[in-house]
């Protein structure tokens, strides 16, 4: 695994948590229980914290990043990210915050401020700007990010499925981990 300490602040990760060997975690990040970091993706708390939910997934090539604290941004800007959270390769997400069960499209990108609250769809190549507020049970399409319609039943079921699917899929990653350190 790819975990670098930085500034005094080591990576944490929950019960199960996987952080693939060609991704990085550095610095004041947590992973929650059963949570997963893919290939190439990167989460650098390296001037604020990281929080990462259980059961949450970031897809391969995926960067996380946070502000620092300076007389723009008096504070810095955490990155919060809650439980069973999909977010789709290639996605940025920037010191803002995500809520329980949502799906972040491929090649999304959430900028500062931002608040996806809990069971929200965002579509691939979307653009959240910044300290926007992204309204629970919608999908949001566009750039900047729209909202377009209420999401069926299936498409809340499905946030559940695909973070149960991330957790099942890493699994087998750990456990081939383990055969090959034999």
């Amino acid at each position: 695994m790819a975990i670098r300490g930085f500034a005094g602040r080591t990576p944490r990760l929950g019960a199960r948590a996987y952080v693939d060997a060609m991704a990085l975690a550095l610095g004041d990040v947590t992973l929650g229980d059963d949570a997963s970091l893919w290939p190439m993706a990167v989460a650098r708390g390296d001037v604020q914290a990281i929080r990462i939910g259980a059961r949450t997934n970031i897809q391969d090539g995926s960067v996380l990043h946070v502000t620092q604290d300076n007389r723009f941004n008096p504070g810095g800007r955490a990155l919060i990210i809650g439980d069973d959270v999909t977010v789709g390769h290639g996605v940025i997400l920037h010191a803002c915050t995500v809520e329980d069960l949502v799906l972040v499209g491929m090649g999304s990108t959430v900028l500062d401020g931002a608040v996806i609250q809990s069971r929200v769809m965002i579509g691939a190549g979307s653009l959240v700007s910044p300290n926007k507020v992204l309204e629970s049970g919608y999908l949001y399409l566009g750039s900047p990010a729209k909202q377009a319609r209420p999401l069926t039943e299936k498409e809340l079921e499905y946030l559940e499925f695909s973070a149960k699917h991330y957790v099942e899929l890493k699994n087998l990653h750990l456990q081939e981990a383990v055969r090959e350190e034999r």
